[in-house]
């Protein structure tokens, strides 16, 4: 002990103190480390790649929140895209890509590529390009060809159930439905699959389920599929979203994300990725608002969120606006801290316990103590004689 003298002493107390306040609010500081998004670099970035739509997206999300919409720069940036968006040049462009093409990155292109691919000029197209191709010793996009397939069966059930619904006073109504989203999922993934956005696996499944169409005739093989497709189709951004599934499984998730989110759907993923999936998947919990706050703090916003949940994190970020003020230098030390191990902050806990502990005191309370039952004991034992 006498190694610990008062200075060093004084200096071991200080840190124990902030060991153990760093253990005990290491929420809050998770918190204060915290910085929001500027979207303005991106954004701007995404401009110059002419990617307008994908643009406006990313910035209308931010625009909700206070810290960007007061930004001048944001709004001057939101103005540009909007006017760029709003052309007539553009907005031509755009109807041409999706008339020729089956897709586009716009509403007034996927509506065009909806209109041909709803009826069976989109199929036919399709199929005529891929049997040029093979006339011509090129290579024959089997996807492309399967899902053209698959379409003008879906079509020529479409047709047939308008005509049975007519006839039985709606009763067939539900097979109108089920060959429309049919419809609705092969349009947007002729368009990933154009756009290089058709990950292996749904390829591997929709060349798999084609088979099964021209033989049975039937959508059966193919619908629960479309379905989970047809509801990301529904959304801004949904093929990249169906790029990031693995399975039919992880489809499954990302389209209720989708009905969860909608078109801000693939800003959060592209903000946080798999952590906004699993903030997502307790959506129920952590409510939709505050998923959606927490992303404007990126990845490490959504995780400490589903780490601490709403309420904490709700009252730890409004704790940490009001102390805004102070700037990085709170940011920093609370990045600093939380870099400290648990097991040096605990160690320092008990080194600090250690050196204050009034051991001299203990042990005369010892020997204090060990005299009473002395003499208690010696009392006792003449009592019974």
């Amino acid at each position: 002990m006498i190694l610990f003298k008062l200075p060093v002493k004084l200096i071991l107390l200080v840190l124990t103190a902030i060991a153990a306040g760093v253990l005990w609010q290491q929420a809050q500081l998770s918190v204060l480390a915290l910085s929001r998004i500027d979207p303005v670099p991106e954004t701007r970035a995404m401009v110059a790649e002419e990617r307008y739509a994908d643009a406006a997206g990313y910035l209308d999300f931010f625009m909700a929140y206070d810290y960007v919409n007061q930004d001048p720069a944001a709004r001057a940036l939101h103005a540009e895209i909007q006017s760029v968006r709003d052309s007539l040049s553009y907005q031509a462009g755009k109807l041409s890509e999706g008339l020729i093409s089956g897709s586009s990155d716009e509403n007034i292109g996927r509506g065009a590529g909806v209109i041909t691919d709803l009826f069976v000029i989109g199929d036919i197209r399709d199929l005529a390009n891929q049997a040029t191709k093979f006339v011509q010793g090129e290579d024959v996009d089997e996807v492309v060809t399967a899902l053209a397939s698959i379409g003008l069966v879906a079509t020529g059930a479409q047709l047939a159930s308008i005509g049975a619904t007519a006839g039985t006073a709606g009763a067939a109504a539900p097979t109108v439905a089920a060959s429309t989203t049919a419809k609705g999922g092969i349009i947007i993934l002729k368009a990933a699959r154009k756009l290089g956005k058709l990950p292996p696996w749904l390829g591997k499944a929709i060349i798999k389920g084609a088979k099964t169409v021209k033989q049975t005739k039937k959508l059966d093989a193919v619908t629960d599929l479309f379905n989970d497709v047809y509801r990301l189709a529904k959304t801004r951004g949904g093929l990249t979203l169906l790029s990031k599934t693995t399975d039919a499984a992880s489809l499954r998730r990302m389209a209720k994300l989708a009905d969860t989110f909608g078109d801000q759907t693939a800003t959060l993923y592209r903000i946080g990725g798999n952590s906004f999936v699993r903030a997502a998947g307790r959506a129920g919990d952590l409510g939709v608002d505050s998923i959606k706050v927490a992303a404007t703090y990126g990845k490490g916003g959504l995780q400490v969120l589903d780490k601490v949940g709403a309420l904490k994190f709700a009252k730890f970020t409004a704790r940490g606006s009001k102390i805004a003020y102070k700037g990085d230098v709170v940011q920093l030390l609370a990045r600093l801290f939380l870099k400290v191990p648990d097991w040096v902050l605990y160690l320092l806990v008990a080194l600090g316990a250690f050196v204050w502990v009034p051991w001299r005191w203990l042990g005369r309370l010892r020997r204090t103590t060990r005299q009473i039952r002395v003499s208690i004991g010696r009392s006792v034992a003449r009592s019974v004689r």
